[in-house]
């Protein structure tokens, strides 16, 4: 268990909402990731959600498969693929859609559910920067969760950044990278070995 984990959420002064991209397959894992579990008995959403509920996200949304069931946290929106088989984009496009209905946040987080190790600091830290978008980097290399302003989140809806990929969005946003100190970032936890390996790695 990482040691930075406050009690309740972090309130900070800029409203950030929060979404989780956890509509795949999971076939690497050997099923849809965002119910696969970690070694101490959470499922990969669950820890996603607690991390950024802790951060003080809010509203918070998921994306998930068509037809997959699992215990889904009281903190987070469930929003369903309409098929199975469709890439990150779409499960992007899907949530940005829901989420830009809400006026209230100026920006957003978005994780992959194949990254629940990120630490609650990276997450306080990518919502205090400021621009169309940031990056978290550890040893100059880039991870995930990233931040995106309502104005990019907009425009990708809008199709006017119409990827298409995430990857060419953040370098059209364009977006800035930020070093944390976050092993997490890195920990693409995307077969049970990779979980593995990370889980020793990260808490020993």
């Amino acid at each position: 268990m990482h040691s930075d984990m406050p009690s309740g959420p972090i309130f900070l002064s800029s409203p950030t909402a929060g979404l989780i991209l956890a509509g795949g397959a999971g076939r690497r894992f050997g099923g849809p990731k965002a119910f696969a579990h970690l070694p101490d008995g959470r499922t990969f959403l669950q820890a996603c959600a607690e991390v950024m509920h802790r951060g003080g996200l809010a509203p918070l949304a998921a994306t998930l498969p068509p037809d997959v069931t699992g215990d889904i946290p009281d903190t987070v929106q469930p929003l369903r693929l309409p098929q199975s088989g469709l890439d990150m984009f779409a499960s992007i496009m899907l949530g940005l859609q829901h989420l830009v209905d809400d006026p209230n946040w100026r920006k957003l987080i978005l994780l992959p559910v194949d990254h629940p190790l990120v630490q609650t600091e990276t997450i306080t830290t990518l919502i205090a920067q400021e621009g169309p978008a940031a990056i978290p980097t550890l040893d100059k290399r880039h991870g995930h969760p990233i931040m995106i302003s309502r104005t990019v989140a907009e425009a990708i809806t809008e199709e006017r950044l119409p990827g298409p990929t995430l990857r060419e969005i953040l370098r059209a946003a364009p977006a800035h990278d930020v070093p944390v100190e976050d092993r997490g970032i890195r920990a693409n936890c995307n077969t049970p070995e990779a979980l593995r390996e990370a889980w020793s790695v990260i808490n020993g």
